[in-house]
This record gives C-alpha cells, sequence and structure tokens, in this order.
C-alpha cells in the first residue's frame, strides 16, 4: 500500500525476477509508465507528499548506494508484500519476500546512524507507520488458516508494530501517522477466496463480507489501545491514528457520492465475479490489460485501491494531521500550507 519502489530492488535480489508493480498497467493513470507502486497513479503517501509540499518519497533499497541528497525531504522503507511478522514467526509463510517490518526499521537505523544529525531529523520529521499487517492476514488466510488460527496472529502483529514505534522514540523519534487496517471483507482478494458463503454473511448495501470486516475492525480496536498507551507513556510524542476503516467503508457505503461505479471487481484482473485471481497478479504478462477508467473504480489489482481512492483517503488523513499536529505548521512554510489547503480542502468524508 506504501511501496514507492522498493520491492522491485528487493525482488530482484530475493529471487531474480521483478514483481508485478514493475510491469504495465501499473502507474498508467499519473506516471504512465510502472514504478514499482501497486497502482495506476498515486498511493496515500505520495498524495501526502504532495500536500506536505515535498517530492515524492524515493525508495530507500533503489538508493541506499548512492548520494545521500536524494533522501534529503524523505524516504520510504516499505517494501510490497511484507507483513509485520518476520519470517520465521510459526503459522505463516510469506510467499512474496522475507522482508518484515522489523527489517524495514532496521534499515530505517542504518540509515539514520550514517547521519550526524539523526536527532534533530528524528525530531523534525513525520514517520508513516504502515500500513502493516494486512498482508500477515492475507497470507494466513490465503494458506488455510481457519479465522480462529488468524486471530491468534491479531496480538503479537499489533506488538510488532507498537514496538517499532517504540524503539523509534527511545531514539528520539516524535511523531507518527499509525494507519489502521482496511475493510477488508471489500477486497475482491478475499471475496474471491471465500466466493460462495452463504448469503448471511454478506453486507446487503456493500456486498462485501462482514466477519472479515468484523476481523479487521478487531486489529483496529487493539492498535488503537496500544497507541494510546504509548501516548500516556510518552506525553511529548504525537500519534495519529488514520483511520483507514471508516474512511474507505464510508465510500463503500456510498458510492455513487463519490463518484464509483464498481466497488468490488477489480479494475485490472482476469475475469470472473470479482476480476480477480489469486494465481495471476495485475502486471504479470499477459495480464497488461485493465478497465478503460481506474477512476471510476475503487479496486485497482483486488488488493490495492486505484489513485481515485487513495486521493480521497489522502484528504482525510492530510486533515486530521493539519488539526493534530500544529508542529506541522511549523516545519512547511505557511504559504505553502495556505496553497495545499486550496489543492486538498476540507475533506467532505
Amino acid at each position: 500500500m506504501s511501496d514507492t519502489g522498493n520491492s522491485i530492488e528487493i525482488s530482484v535480489l530475493e529471487t531474480g525476477k521483478l514483481p508485478h508493480g514493475a510491469f504495465p498497467p501499473n502507474g498508467r493513470t499519473f506516471f504512465h509508465r510502472p514504478t514499482g507502486r501497486a497502482c495506476d497513479g498515486r498511493l496515500v503517501i505520495d498524495f501526502l507528499a504532495e500536500a506536505l509540499g515535498l517530492p515524492f518519497l524515493p525508495p530507500y533499497y533503489r538508493y541506499k548506494n548512492g548520494t545521500s541528497d536524494k533522501f534529503e525531504s524523505g524516504v520510504n522503507f516499505a517494501v510490497g508484500g511484507a507483513g509485520a511478522l518476520n519470517s520465521s514467526f510459526p503459522g505463516i509463510y510469506n510467499p512474496n519476500t522475507n522482508v518484515s517490518l522489523v527489517d524495514e526499521v532496521n534499515s530505517f537505523i542504518q540509515f539514520l546512524n550514517l547521519r550526524t544529525d539523526f536527532k534533530q531529523l528524528l525530531r523534525n520529521s513525520l514517520i508513516v507507520m504502515g500500513e502493516i499487517g494486512g498482508n500477515d492476514y492475507s497470507h494466513a488466510f490465503k494458506q488455510g488458516k481457519s479465522i480462529e488460527d488468524v486471530r491468534n496472529f491479531v496480538l503479537p502483529i499489533v506488538d510488532s508494530i507498537t514496538s517499532s514505534i517504540n524503539e523509534l522514540i527511545e531514539l528520539g523519534a516524535v511523531t507518527f501517522l499509525v494507519p489502521g487496517n482496511f475493510p477488508v471483507g471489500c477486497f475482491a482478494s478475499y471475496l474471491t477466496l471465500f466466493q460462495g458463503s452463504d448469503k448471511d454473511q454478506y453486507d446487503p448495501l456493500t456486498g462485501c463480507l462482514t466477519w472479515l470486516n468484523q476481523f479487521s475492525q478487531n486489529h483496529n480496536q487493539l492498535l488503537r489501545k496500544e497507541l494510546e498507551k504509548i501516548r500516556n507513556l510518552h506525553p511529548d510524542t504525537n500519534i495519529v491514528y488514520a483511520d483507514y476503516y471508516s474512511t474507505t467503508l464510508r465510500i463503500y457505503n456510498s458510492p455513487n457520492k463519490f463518484g464509483f461505479k464498481e466497488t468490488l471487481k477489480a479494475c485490472c484482473g482476469t475475469g470472473g465475479l470479482y476480476n480477480y485471481n489469486l494465481s495471476r497478479a495485475c502486471g504479470y504478462p499477459p495480464l497488461r490489460r485493465c478497465c478503460n477508467d481506474p477512476s471510476s473504480y475503487m479496486s485497482w489489482d483486488g488488493i490495492h485501491y486505484t489513485e481515485a481512492v487513495n486521493r480521497l483517503i489522502a484528504n482525510v488523513v492530510f486533515e486530521e494531521l493539519m488539526n493534530s499536529i500544529h508542529s506541522l505548521n511549523n516545519l512547511c512554510p505557511a504559504s505553502t500550507i495556505n496553497k495545499l489547503r486550496m489543492i486538498y480542502p476540507k475533506s467532505e468524508m
């Protein structure tokens, strides 16, 4: 959801192959070429960078051996497919990558250790932690784990997220944006995996699987509870929870209001009820075609959202950031903030 290109280097290193995000039609809407983003265009993190007057965040693993000036305005450590739990955690096998949140945080710390001003850098930085954890659950469900089994992963996943935050706080970080999980019961990937479920398991308004959305809510409730504990332990920190669940569910509930004609079916896929195939990801040959108008679809590839949805999510998050963290106004010139409030007006969501 947040990888701006790291998966290209990691995938080649681990498998000798390019990931599906490195192939068309990924990137067609905005960049007009694949960039490693699993999307037709910009991600939430891209819109937030624009809203703060920053360039798009460069992927760390692509430039880590190059000049550090690439990272003067920010850097991205997210790797597509990575989980919150490391590869040695029992019960979940990650077929996409060996990289986990622990590895991403360690890379960040290695990056900081190369700078003499890292304390000031951390103090003046906004650190976005995720969304992370969704891949862990997805891998477990796809590998046949029951809902009871997968529930046992929620606590260690949330613990991995909060432990990473605490580790960075000890190093001097003070400002965090921590997204929750999405309503995954609306994802084409899950709807395809559990296709044929009893009718009463679907929300009659949205067509989403209610039990999966309840699972996401349980994850989010525990995450919010643990974040509040961190706030109490470190009252000088700014930790903003990004409610991805409620934001996107409002779109599913009223798609016409936001300009969407298709909510559950993927824009890029191979056909079927939800235009999704568990073994053929968007971008891998010959999967290089997609719907004519991605902006009318919510789902890009059955797992990730289209740029149109990412923009709406980012508008809500940006508004929350500006209301919650007044220091952001100090980090960005007033002229930039005023200009960007015109580009990203108060959300109607």
